[in-house]
């Protein structure tokens, strides 16, 4: 079940990568800034929504059994479901970013 310190720190997670000014402090021309790469991001994410998706079949498999309430599961599917479609959101950006840079000249 969601609870207010996971959507805090996811939250605060988007916060920091939407940050431009976070992106820059500390690195001079040239250099790279120390925040996370954006394959160590991809594999938070990845890591996140594999969780999200466990709890969701944990939840379905307890109502299967009775033995969960119904809005926790509703809850769960849900989550797994906004997660899924974020990660295919986010896939479809990386195509196009890449498609974009490959018509550009040399």
């Amino acid at each position: 079940m969601a609870t207010p310190s996971i959507a805090a720190n996811a939250y605060a997670s988007l916060a920091k990568l939407t940050d431009p000014s976070a992106l820059t402090k500390g690195a001079g021309a040239g250099e790279v800034s120390g925040g996370p790469s954006f394959g160590a991001l991809v594999k938070d994410a990845l890591s996140s929504l594999s969780k999200t998706t466990h709890a969701s079949d944990i939840q379905t498999q307890a109502a299967a059994n009775g033995k969960a309430n119904m809005v926790d599961v509703v809850t769960a599917v849900a989550e797994s479901e906004v997660a899924i479609e974020t990660l295919v959101s986010v896939r479809d950006k990386v195509i196009s970013a890449y498609e974009e840079i490959m018509k550009m000249p040399i």
